[in-house]
């Protein structure tokens, strides 16, 4: 079988003018073009769609992620696939793939297979400058923190207390920490400071949040970029940054539609760090596609222990979304890994870990189905090495738990693949579905970060040192409190341990270190070692994409 790019760039594409007029009837004069198959949708267009009513938004999430890979991103692609293909009006809508991952270690981030989004080396490389235009808006704001000590320090900036980093969308080690304006006096003062990768970003953050350019505006002006040295905050708009800051922004809030290789709509837009962030697409796309879709499939990035929680805690507390119905990812290899089996081994039937591994994904369903109410369906994506005997463990368990299970194969056969997954669905969301947040605002952050422990990860509690303490109480003393909790750990597992698969239970989540974030509105719990600046791998994705004959290969 062709590989991704392979099957991509022999796809047939329609001009994306007619995509947008014959699946979402948007006229031509609403688009931005950007060479013929893809576009950016006008803001005034959309906001004209304020008062039609909304479609049905679908939520795919996943088991704890293993190096064996789940095919998230595949089957939401596969997913909205399948419900055009039964009949129904539906649109994706996905994050922006960052650089970084692409030259890095996973590669791209359109899907896979026949189902896929295109057009894919556009999509995985610079599309349309949406992230060019986070990066510039940020290392602007890094800028003028700089210049405005330089030139006096009017606002009395303690150059040991700045909080603002500069970016770039790249995997790039030796940028996490550095020190800045070496060369005299007339290049500032020189102090310790550090690069993040662009998806880290707070400006990130807050432009997927956003529900306008004015709020877009308003949101950067509030960003917390440094302190005073009796502890004030320094706000972006005390620096007059926010205004430059939303010009150079203006275009890129502005969505991006493309296509399936079904020739289906999919808005691609904004791409936060689903760690240091939400892990969602822009809350314009969701909240656009359900105006113009009776059906909108959407992913949280990781597992539903992080992805599913700050998409429900997070971005639809913020802008009012409420999933139907949620599809949960998995493949009978990945639980086996989460039963102990080495991965060399993962192709060859192996019942005892599949039945220890399952655990994950029961845990998973009972987050999703129980603590967080959406009524959920399994999704296997299914491969030549599944036997008979672990897919009958896996009904049978399931079964206990009352969710579905679906086989299916949109990797190899496009949207009929995932058929019955879409009827299931449709199903699912046409019954009452009232999802609940783990937390109230109301609750003090410590409260908010004990509940997440608690309820979904089944820990004992949570620690943090005297400092890390401190610092809560202060955030909270100070008017953050009823911010979200945005928790930073590993995805790996449900404790703070990567190495710990399965579903411990009773294990600690330790807070070491707390950021806030005033722009995005909310307070960041660092627990484990998570880094904001990847490195790259010792043999990179990036060392086997080329450009031959004048087509790009090793792309995938």
């Amino acid at each position: 079988m062709p590989n991704d790019i392979e099957i991509a760039q022999a796809a047939t594409l329609k001009r994306i003018s007619e995509v947008a007029m014959e699946r979402l009837g948007i006229a031509d004069e609403h688009l931005e073009p950007y060479g013929h198959y893809k576009a950016k949708v006008s803001l005034d267009y959309l906001d004209s769609l304020k008062d039609r009513p909304d479609g049905k938004l679908i939520l795919v999430t996943a088991i704890s992620p293993t190096p064996a890979g789940e095919g998230k991103t595949t089957t939401t692609v596969g997913l909205g696939d399948a419900l055009n293909h039964i009949g129904k009006k539906a649109l994706i809508c996905l994050r922006e793939p960052s650089l970084g991952p692409v030259f890095g270690v996973k590669g791209g981030a359109a899907g896979g297979g026949y189902a896929q989004v295109v057009p894919m080396e556009d999509i995985n490389l610079h599309f349309t400058g949406d992230f060019s235009a986070i990066a510039l808006a940020n290392n602007l704001l890094a800028a003028m923190i700089d210049n405005h000590i330089h030139h006096g320090n009017e606002l009395g900036i303690d150059p040991r207390r700045i909080q603002w980093k500069r970016v770039v969308d790249m995997n790039d080690r030796a940028l996490r920490d550095i020190v800045v304006a070496l060369g005299g006096t007339a290049n500032g003062f020189p102090r310790e400071d550090g690069f993040d990768i662009v998806v880290a970003s707070e400006v990130m953050a807050i432009f997927c949040l956003a529900t306008s350019l004015d709020d877009l505006k308003n949101r950067l002006g509030n960003i917390v970029a440094a302190y005073t040295r009796d502890g004030r905050p320094v706000r972006a708009r005390d620096l007059q940054a926010h205004g430059a800051m939303t010009v150079l922004l203006k275009d890129a809030l502005k969505p991006n539609l493309v296509q399936t290789l079904e020739n289906n709509p999919a808005f691609i837009h904004g791409g936060p760090f689903a760690n240091i962030a939400h892990g969602c697409n822009s809350v314009i796309a969701t909240s656009s596609a359900l105006k113009l879709a009776d059906y909108v499939v959407t992913e949280a990035g990781f597992g539903a222990d992080l992805g599913a929680e700050k998409f429900l805690d997070i971005k639809c507390r913020k802008s009012g979304l409420r999933p139907s119905a949620a599809v949960i990812v998995a493949t009978v290899r990945a639980m086996k890994y989460h039963g102990g089996a080495d991965l060399k081994t993962l192709t060859q039937e192996d019942v005892p870990a599949l039945e220890r591994g399952i655990v994950n994904l029961e845990r998973h369903v009972d987050n999703v189905k129980n603590v967080y109410g959406i009524p959920c369906v399994v999704s296997i994506n299914r491969f030549n090495s599944d036997t008979p005997a672990e897919i009958e463990v896996l009904r049978s368990r399931m079964a206990k738990l009352g969710v579905p299970v679906v086989l299916a194969t949109h990797w190899g056969d496009g949207g009929k693949g995932a058929a019955e997954l879409a009827r299931i669905v449709v199903d699912l969301a046409a019954g009452k579905s009232s999802p609940t947040f783990v937390y109230e605002d109301a609750d003090t952050l410590w409260e908010k970060i004990e509940k997440i422990a608690k309820k979904v990860y089944r820990a004992a509690g949570v620690t943090a040192d005297t400092k890390v303490r401190n610092q809560i109480k202060k955030l909270q003393e100070d008017g953050y409190g009823h911010y979200p909790v945005c928790v930073a750990k590993t995805q790996s597992s449900f404790s703070t341990d990567a190495s710990v698969r399965g579903a411990p239970e009773a294990h600690t989540v330790n807070i070491r270190e707390v950021r806030l974030a005033a722009g995005a509105e909310f307070v960041v719990m660092v627990c484990g070692d998570i880094m904001t600046m990847p490195g790259l791998p010792k043999v990179p994705s990036a060392a086997k994409i080329d450009l031959v004959d004048g087509k790009v290969v090793g792309l995938f």
